[in-house]
């Protein structure tokens, strides 16, 4: 199944490499969505990279150099004078304004307070925690989602559960049924 919806991908979910890794593999054909971002949302992923994680600044550059060739359709532009229009928290005015110019119906985010359902509601979006957004791909095309964990095992020489167990720290509801499906006890 190839699915054409388009979702904002929020700089806080964009940093959790884990997460990242997983969201990206099931963007690539065949894909769950399409993954949108903002020049703004990558110059704050870079950010919280170098200076609240530590990653050295050339990996960091290596890495949205790849996502940009990747999935070079993912960056939205001409959304700034949305920002006015808006009124959720004001520093992520920038993320909805960006998912009503590409057309997104959902927001992936862990700072669900900063994006209120009255300041989402009249643009037809919904903010979604990575598990839930997670869950619901899994729901979609639950055999591709297993199909990218093996292979992020087999790339990161662990298995399936351990990778799960990695995953759980952030996205629990979608570990845990993940798990739950495959008879593995997290």
């Amino acid at each position: 199944m190839n699915a054409d919806f388009p979702v904002i991908l929020d700089a806080c979910v964009l940093a959790n490499q884990r997460i990242t890794d997983l969201l990206l593999r099931l963007a690539e054909t065949p894909r769950l969505f399409l993954p949108r971002w903002s020049k703004q949302i990558l110059d704050e992923t870079n950010r919280t990279l170098i200076q609240k994680l530590s990653w050295p600044a050339d990996l960091v550059n290596y890495r949205c150099e790849q996502m940009k060739v990747h999935f070079p359709e993912a960056c939205v532009e001409g959304y700034e004078p949305i920002e006015q229009c808006v009124t959720n928290d004001e520093k992520d005015r920038h993320v909805l304004a960006a998912a009503i110019r590409a057309r997104c119906e959902i927001i992936v985010t862990f700072n669900l307070k900063d994006f209120p359902l009255k300041s989402l509601s009249a643009w037809g979006i919904e903010a979604q925690h990575p598990s839930k957004f997670l869950a619901s791909l899994y729901s979609l095309n639950g055999g591709l989602v297993v199909q990218r964990l093996n292979q992020i095992a087999v790339n990161l020489k662990k298995t399936v559960p351990e990778i799960l167990k990695l995953l759980a720290e952030h996205v629990p509801a979608f570990a845990l049924q993940v798990g739950s499906d495959l008879g593995i006890e997290l």
